[in-house]
C-alpha cells in the first residue's frame, strides 16, 4: 500500500529540517569548545586566584568582628557579628602608633620621590667621572640583606644620639633617615631606566631658551616622570608602614611605635594574645594602603614597564 501524497511531499522538508537544527547544534557544540579552550579557562584562573587572594581578607574581617579574640573561635566565617573589638582600640594606645606610622610613611614616600629622582636625574643627564662606578656602587650594596645593617644602624643611632638627640634612638626623624637610606639605591635605578627615555633633546631645546638645569628638572622632566613618581612612593609608604624589624630596633618607648610594632605585642604572647583586637586594627591599617593605591592605579602599570624600553 502506498503512502498518502501529503506524507511523502513532507518527508523531504522534515529532514532537511531535522538536519538544519542538528547542524546548528553542531555549530554552537564546536562554538562553545573554542570558547571554552580560548577564553573560558581564563575566567576559570581568574575564579581561582580571585578566591584564593580573598579568602585570606575575609577570614581577618570575620575575625576582627569575632569578641572571643582567638582564631579558634574565628573557623566558622562570619559567625559572630560584633563591633566590640573595634570600639576597643579606642582603650589602647592604637591611634597614636596610626598617626606615627602615617607621619613617618608619609615622610618616607616624599623623600623618597625626591631624592630618588634627584639622584636618577643626575646619573641620567649628567656625564661625570665614577659615573659607572656610582651606579654599580649603588648595585652591589643593594644585593646584600638587610638584616647585615641592624647591628650597624643600632651601634650609628646610638652614637649619633650622643650629638644630635634628634637622629637618635627612640627618634621618628631618625627612623625616616633610615627608610630613606635605604631605599635610596633601588629607587635610584627604578628612576634611572624612566629617565632614559625622556628625549634629552627637551634638555637641550630648554637650555638654548636660557633654563637653568633646576628649571629643566622642576618644569620639564618631573611632570613626564609622574608615573615612576607614584610607583615609588607607594612602594616607600608600604614598605615603611609595614616596616617591624627596623622600627623595632630604633622606636624604644610606646608612644613613638608604628603600628606594626604596637600591633606585634598583642599577639606576641600565646597566653594573652587578642587575635579578635589584632584583625580590627589591621583591617583600619589597609586603608590608608588601599586608597593610596587606587589613586595611584592609573600611573602604575606605566611606571613600571616604561624604564624598561630604553636603559
Amino acid at each position: 500500500m502506498s503512502a498518502p501524497k501529503e506524507t511523502l511531499t513532507a518527508d523531504p522538508t522534515s529532514r532537511q529540517a531535522r538536519a538544519a537544527i542538528t547542524l546548528d547544534a553542531g555549530r554552537r557544540s564546536a562554538v562553545r569548545r573554542r570558547w571554552l579552550l580560548e577564553v573560558g579557562w581564563k575566567y576559570l584562573v581568574a575564579l581561582v586566584i580571585l578566591f584564593y587572594a580573598m579568602f585570606p581578607l575575609v577570614y581577618v574581617l570575620s575575625a576582627s568582628l569575632n569578641p572571643r579574640g582567638s582564631l579558634a573561635a574565628s573557623n566558622q566565617l562570619f559567625g559572630a557579628f560584633d563591633l566590640a573589638n573595634y570600639l576597643a582600640l579606642a582603650d589602647t594606645r592604637y591611634w597614636t602608633w596610626y598617626g606615627n606610622t602615617l607621619q613617618v610613611g608619609i615622610a618616607a614616600s616624599l623623600g623618597a620621590v625626591f631624592m630618588g629622582a634627584a639622584a636618577a636625574y643626575a646619573f641620567s643627564r649628567f656625564r661625570f667621572t665614577g659615573r659607572r662606578v656610582g651606579l654599580t656602587a649603588l648595585l652591589i650594596i643593594q644585593m646584600f640583606p638587610q638584616a647585615l645593617a641592624f647591628v650597624a644602624i643600632f651601634l650609628m643611632l646610638l652614637a649619633l644620639g650622643e650629638v644630635f638627640p634628634m637622629l637618635g634612638l627612640n627618634s621618628k626623624l631618625a627612623l625616616i633617615c633610615v627608610y630613606l637610606g635605604g631605599a635610596l639605591g633601588v629607587n635610584t635605578f627604578l628612576m634611572y631606566g624612566f629617565f632614559n627615555t625622556i628625549p634629552i633633546e627637551l634638555d637641550e631645546s630648554a637650555k638654548i631658551d636660557g633654563a637653568t638645569h633646576a628649571q629643566i628638572f622642576w618644569t620639564i622632566i618631573m611632570p613626564l616622570v609622574t608615573p615612576i613618581l607614584a610607583v615609588v612612593a607607594l612602594l616607600a609608604f608600604i614598605a615603611s608602614f609595614g616596616d617591624y624589624i627596623i622600627s623595632k630596633i630604633v622606636l624604644v618607648s610606646e608612644d613613638n611605635w608604628t603600628l606594626a610594632v604596637g600591633m606585634f605585642q598583642w599577639v606576641s604572647n600565646q597566653l594573652s594574645s587578642n587575635w579578635g583586637l589584632f584583625a580590627a586594627g589591621a583591617i583600619l591599617a589597609s586603608i590608608p594602603v588601599l586608597a593610596l593605591f587606587l589613586s595611584l592605579q592609573r600611573y602604575i602599570i606605566g611606571g613600571l614597564t616604561a624604564g624598561s624600553v630604553k636603559g
